[in-house]
């Protein structure tokens, strides 16, 4: 069955993409050289959400997106009928769960420009909504 990307996660990332460049300069960080969101912009994003309204648009519509790519997993998986992803618990995220995910799977600063954020707070997400995750 061919993947049909949601209407609503197309919006996101429009959104994100046309954000970004609104940002200044000192809140966006380079992404890492694979063109991913690193742990360094996740955490500016973060830092800077508090008190930048666009930052905090662009912050929304990020993390708005990795609940997407999970709500899209689980139904993937669903349809496939071969290895459910089933959670035992309600998948959630905000600034201070993201945030902590990368403070734990991201212990090292030195690496944070070439580690991707989005799958270690998409890991996280489903490791603390209890997700039976396929091997």
């Amino acid at each position: 069955m061919p993947f049909h990307p949601r209407p609503r996660a197309i919006v996101l990332t429009v959104l994100l993409c046309a954000a970004l460049p609104i940002l200044p300069a000192a809140a966006t960080s380079a992404s890492t050289s694979r063109g991913q969101v690193s742990v360094t912009q996740a955490r500016a994003m973060l830092e800077q959400a508090a008190g930048n309204p666009t930052a905090r648009q662009v912050l929304t519509a990020y993390l708005a997106g990795i609940g997407e790519t999970a709500g899209t997993m689980i139904d993937a998986e669903k349809q496939q009928a071969t290895q459910v992803l089933a959670c035992k618990g309600r998948l959630s995220l905000d600034d201070k769960s993201a945030l902590q995910a990368l403070e734990t799977s991201a212990p090292n600063a030195a690496l944070w420009a070439e580690t991707a954020a989005t799958p270690l707070i998409l890991r996280d997400m489903l490791k603390r909504a209890n997700c039976r995750l396929p091997q």
